[in-house]
């Protein structure tokens, strides 16, 4: 059947099971959001208040419920105002596919009204870009795009469709999503691509070596990185820790992986780790890394990392094999997979020596009465203690992620959603809209920093207009608090730039947006607004006071061993 560009692409969306876009419209793009009016029962569409807010959306929506994420945009302005979504997307192998409409055929390379060069700015930050100018191609180009964002190691895909493709006839032919792989024509795309439906095979001797080592080992030590999230292989990561019996430390895009509850966490590794685990990689005799990058932030120091142990990498990506950290073993493969082999082999092992040598040390921060203000953990504590246990939580980027992470107990992949590589800040609030939009029968609430919150706080009128109950919590110091901190150790507390002695009021924004809000500086306060949100079932900000001088505590200084503890 004949259709335009731009109902193809609503027929490719509804083929890919797409049901939800996020999008924010423009010029070049109208003709796309014209055939959405014809759709609109069939496939929803966000409005958020800026493009950036939107990719955020589409990032937490594609994390929380392992689907790709959908963004519309429109050319120039709108699509540069995609890139930091479209970057941390990236850095945290999330699968969203960004479609943004260009100027026409005649128009491109004349310096056109709202006309960029938007393959070439996103090239570095996505697994492909597209610039589509035939009609004809469009489909399977959108075909292909959805298998690059959710294939192998996942990440977002550009599409920059031309204005006159989305007016133009083609012939559409319908393809069921499991017919793919089968579809002649699309053989040559996928093959230019690298598109393969199956993970890299795996070398049944690296399983097995891996096997004999762990048998070796009295002191191993497991890491639980983002690849166990992405690849939803929580389960199986359980039981091979369980079978192993290995402390387990969990990366900030770990969370959710291990089941945070699991007596053998513990914690969070890195420049924030907690004691125990940062210890007991320094000390461990095996150390076996799934879907982790080893980034800057966990290996400190990579020539000293674990010095006195092997070290294994599991991961799919072959390019992340000796990038940071040079590895003893290592195996290529799909962390499922991975670990469903490795679980058949395995015996029960018993190390609770080991255990109880690591777990001599702290696993959280102990923090003082907060007195006149809150302290991070009574926030985190008391907010654990009255919403539900399966609460998805959204952060932004600062001292408060830190303490989120620190904190709370994560069950399952999807249930945190941070920005790990990029380094966000005002990531949290849109990626909150689209976990509650994703996932509409579970609570999902929103930790942010005063700094943070700033960023994006735009997109309360989209909470509030699509009537999102999500619970934003502030962790207000009235300061950029990570800045401060480094400020405070590092730069002989010359404060530059990094107090927030300003507006807004944040209960006043709120109630501005037709939303709810109250400050609050101690537990009973904070408990008294937490039940006022739970009761009233719409969106919500809570102002936690917290004092400007409040760490994350503890912290090891960039480039240094990664049991070197600052003195705070």
């Amino acid at each position: 059947m004949k259709l335009t560009g731009a109902e193809i692409l609503m027929e490719c969306l509804i083929e890919q099971e797409a049901d939800v876009v996020f999008g924010y419209p423009g010029g070049t793009i109208l003709n796309v959001y014209d055939a959405l009016y014809q759709y609109s029962d069939r496939i929803k569409h966000i409005l958020t208040a800026h493009e950036q807010g939107a990719s955020h959306a589409a990032d937490g929506y594609a994390r929380s419920t392992g689907k790709v994420g959908v963004v519309f945009s429109t050319s120039g302005p709108g699509a540069t105002n995609l890139t930091t979504g479209i970057a941390t997307a990236y850095m945290d192998s999330s699968p969203v596919l960004f479609i943004s409409c260009n100027v026409a055929d005649n128009l491109i390379g004349k310096d056109s009204f709202q006309e960029v060069d938007s393959t070439g700015i996103t090239l570095p930050i996505t697994k492909s870009t597209y610039q589509v100018s035939d009609v004809n191609k469009l489909a399977d180009i959108i075909r292909t795009a959805f298998a690059i964002a959710r294939s192998g190691r996942p990440g977002p895909v550009f599409l920059d469709i031309l204005k006159n493709v989305t007016a133009e006839y083609a012939e559409y032919e319908p393809l069921k999503r499991s017919e793919h792989r089968t579809s002649g024509r699309l053989k040559d795309l996928y093959d230019r691509n690298m598109v393969d439906f199956k993970p890299p095979s795996i070398d049944e001797e690296d399983i097995d070596k891996l096997v004999e080592m762990i048998n070796e080992s009295e002191c191993p030590m497991l890491i639980c990185g983002g690849g166990v999230v992405r690849s939803r292989s929580d389960e199986e990561f359980n039981r091979f820790a369980n079978l192993v019996d290995a402390p387990t430390a969990i990366t900030v895009l770990g969370g959710g992986g291990m089941n945070g509850r699991n007596p053998l966490v513990t914690g969070m590794i890195g420049m924030h780790g907690s004691q125990a685990s940062n210890i007991a990689v320094d000390e461990c005799d095996l150390l076996i890394a799934v879907g982790c990058r080893f980034s800057d932030r966990v290996a400190l120091d990579p020539d000293s990392f674990a010095g006195n142990a092997r070290i294994v990498h599991i991961d799919i990506d072959r390019s992340e094999i000796n990038k940071n950290v040079r590895t003893d073993h290592h195996i290529i493969g799909d962390a499922k997979e991975v670990l469903r082999m490795l679980n058949e082999r395995l015996t029960q092992q018993d190390h609770s020596e080991w255990k109880k040598f690591v777990f001599s040390h702290p696993r959280e921060t102990v923090y003082e009465d907060g007195g006149d203000t809150l302290n991070p953990k009574q926030v985190c504590e008391t907010i654990a203690k009255m919403l539900p246990q399966d609460t998805m939580v959204a952060t932004d980027v600062g001292q408060h992620q830190m303490w989120a992470i620190q904190h709370f107990h994560f069950d399952y992949p999807g249930q945190l959603l941070t920005s790990g590589g990029f380094g966000t800040m005002g990531f949290g609030l849109g990626a909150a809209i689209g976990a509650k939009v994703g996932n509409p029968d579970k609570a999902v609430i929103h930790i942010a920093g005063d700094g943070s919150f700033r960023m994006n706080c735009n997109e309360l009128a989209t909470e509030q207009y699509y009537r999102l109950p999500i619970i934003t919590f502030i962790f207000n110091n009235q300061t950029l608090g990570m800045v401060r901190q480094w400020q405070n150790l590092i730069y002989d507390k010359h404060f530059s730039e990094s107090d927030l002695d300003r507006g807004p009021d944040f209960v006043k924004l709120a109630e501005a947006y037709g939303l709810h809000g109250r400050r609050v500086s101690n537990q009973k306060e904070l408990e008294a607004a937490i039940a006022d949100a739970l009761e009233c079932g719409e969106g919500y900000v809570i102002d936690c006071m917290i004092d400007i001088d409040e760490m994350v505590r503890p912290m090891v200084g960039g480039g240094s061993r990664i049991t070197n503890f600052m003195k705070i």
